[in-house]
């Protein structure tokens, strides 16, 4: 069912004409008007038929949830069908919009227009930012989603919580009352953010998080209707930070040792091996069905790598063995209310690197080894460690304390305290992992790095080495993802710009990303063939031209709400004394530079970071617009 909410100074409407599939009604029902409402537009959908308890159970609860935030008391169902182009049949609508009706109407005043009938309406929308919301409700357990048995078994999952310090102290923490005990977070907020986010304690506002607009304002990526929710477009300038991105990762992996495979995006749903480890992932997973097999897709690149290591013949000379994939895609089933922009995602791009160790002592130093590789890519990103992310360790109680040292060792690495969750039992096939967080300005908590120690792979999947006594053993494998799906990295740099505009600073992406690294702007016609023959002189450098017919002034402008590092204005004088005036984000003052010495400052800027040209046509009277 798919749902528009409007929070609304009023919704009149008036039946007009009957319909074939019209439900009876008497004349109380043939017209209505409701003030001050939330007004609940509906499409009940094919997807909906036999499952009407459902839908109207987790309609209710978007309903309320919207209410709630907006502060109303009143509700006005109203049925849609242009919501949606695959709709249900008649029957099944009517059950649907009479369970809601009987679901809500204990706590709210409701009205309900009737179902199949031609209707003029009159509607005014508040018009603040959530004011209107639109929401697909997907029930539990739809054909075509597997879920976990570790995703259940997490709900039920208990836990104790602590901040370990840098001297290795460890403060058990606990919430009475809204408030902290244990330790004083004064100097640690975001640590403590990230905390009341894992307990639920954290405030929701329920405004779009920053990174949307921004996505879709700077033409970066956009929803895609003609998709499964989930599943993005990226237009040329949002293709090319997330290639940027993937090749920055990928040759940072490949440099740390590990070797590049590349593998399925779907396996068999009935294998034993492989149903038996997906069942010990906490997610849900699309399932298909091929002309041979009933399938899932992959979460991650464990199942190639895993199957690949299970025919490989493997000394203990190997080890740490590294395997590396980035995978295009994998795919989970996050519920529909849980997707946001690039946060969350039903496909993504995850670099995915496994260590085979030999045992729990390799495991732990391999484990450090890529923390700091973790940490370089991190850097690299221009997300500084550790002031902008936070470190959380979780692991059983078992773990905590036969290996307390390494939590330690991890958290010194790190070099601030972190936030421990200690399990009181396992239900996952590792027994402890690290992350680093993200906090968004909403107070939202989002991992990009982690990696784990799992104890059940080696053996579920008959992965052997020999030791030095000639002997089979099955290691001990870690799973790393040393950034993070390349969207999130994506949703960090462009809610980290909402932060730089709350302290008055110019938000921009880091030089490397930037899509246009330089604009030259010139003043008038007399100065183009100049600038073309200029911009040829920057190699490696993403050089655009403006011209367009539009002022000096209007240019300049254009060129700071694109977040453009460098922007060169070139006129007579400019010309004639083969300088450059030049504007640089972030700086008060125009700097005046000869074009070697400006080749000089950007070839130090992109440093060694990874080159791809233009997304785009140079000239900008060339380019098409991608957002209306």
């Amino acid at each position: 069912m798919k749902v528009l909410l409007i929070h609304s100074d009023y919704l009149r409407y008036q039946v007009k004409k009957k319909t074939p599939v019209a439900e009876e009604i008497d004349d109380s029902m043939k017209e209505g008007e409701m003030e001050e409402c939330l007004s609940v537009f509906t499409a009940v959908e094919k997807s909906d038929e036999g499952r009407v308890p459902e839908v109207v159970s987790e309609g209710a609860e978007v309903i309320r949830d919207t209410a709630e935030k907006i502060g109303v008391e009143r509700i006005m169902l109203y049925p849609y069908a242009h919501l949606s182009p695959d709709l249900s049949d008649p029957k099944t609508a009517v059950e649907v919009m009479k369970g809601l009706e009987e679901e809500l109407v204990n706590d709210y005043t409701v009205k309900r227009s009737p179902f199949g009938w031609y209707k003029a309406f009159q509607l005014s929308c508040k018009g603040h930012p959530l004011s209107e919301l639109s929401r697909e409700i997907v029930p539990e357990g739809k054909k075509g989603e597997v879920t976990s048995k570790a995703l259940v078994a997490e709900e039920s999952l208990e836990s104790t919580w602590g901040v370990l310090d840098t001297d290795g102290e460890l403060h058990e923490i606990e919430i009475r009352d809204g408030k902290i005990e244990g330790y004083n977070f004064s100097e640690q907020k975001n640590l403590e953010a990230m905390f009341r986010y894992e307990t639920g304690e954290s405030k929701r506002t329920g405004e779009e998080p920053p990174h949307i607009s921004l996505m879709k304002r700077h033409e970066l990526v956009d929803y895609e209707p003609g998709s499964d929710p989930g599943n993005l477009r990226y237009y040329p300038k949002g293709r090319m930070i997330k290639g940027l991105l993937e090749d920055y990762v990928s040759k940072k992996v490949r440099e740390y040792g590990a070797m590049e495979i590349e593998s399925p995006i779907m396996y068999d749903m009935n294998h034993p091996t492989l149903k038996s480890y997906l069942h010990r992932f906490p997610a849900r997973q699309y399932s298909i069905e091929t002309p041979d097999k009933d399938v899932f897709l992959r979460f991650a690149a464990c199942f190639g790598q895993f199957l690949m290591a299970h025919d490989m013949t493997i000394s203990y000379r190997n080890l740490p063995l590294r395997l590396y994939e980035l995978t295009k895609y994998s795919f989970r089933v996050e519920q529909r209310g849980e997707l946001t922009g690039l946060r969350r995602l039903r496909a993504f791009t995850m670099p995915d690197s496994h260590a085979l160790c030999a045992d729990m002592g390799g495991a732990k130093k391999e484990m450090l080894v890529r923390m700091d590789l973790a940490k370089s890519i991190i850097n690299g990103i221009c997300i500084d460690l550790p002031e902008q992310l936070e470190l959380v360790l979780r692991c059983t109680q078992d773990f905590y304390e036969e290996n307390r040292d390494h939590l330690v060792d991890i958290v010194k690495n790190y070099g601030k305290p972190a936030l421990l969750e200690i399990w009181d039992e396992r239900f996952f096939y590792f027994i402890m992992k690290y992350e680093f967080n993200f906090i968004d300005p909403s107070g939202r908590a989002s991992a990009l790095v982690t990696d784990q120690i799992d104890v059940e792979n080696g053996e579920r999947y008959g992965i052997k080495y020999v030791d030095e006594n000639n002997e089979e053993k099955h290691p001990i494998i870690l799973h790393l993802s040393p950034s993070g799906a390349i969207e999130r990295v994506m949703f960090t740099l462009l809610e980290r710009t909402a932060f730089m505009q709350s302290k008055g600073i110019k938000p921009e992406l880091p030089y490397w990303l930037a899509p246009t690294q330089m604009r030259l702007l010139p003043v008038s016609e007399d100065q183009i063939d100049y600038v073309e023959e200029l911009a040829g002189k920057f190699e490696n450098v993403r050089v655009d031209i403006d011209d367009t017919d539009r002022t000096v002034g209007r240019k300049i402008r254009d060129a700071e709400k694109e977040w453009i590092p460098y922007i060169a204005v070139i006129g007579e004088r400019e010309v004639a004394d083969n300088k450059l005036t030049v504007r640089i984000r972030g700086q008060k003052d125009q700097k005046e530079m000869s074009a070697d010495e400006l080749k000089s400052e950007l070839s130090k800027k992109q440093g060694k970071m990874p080159d791809r040209g233009l997304p785009l046509p140079q000239h900008l009277s060339k380019r098409p617009s991608f957002v209306g």
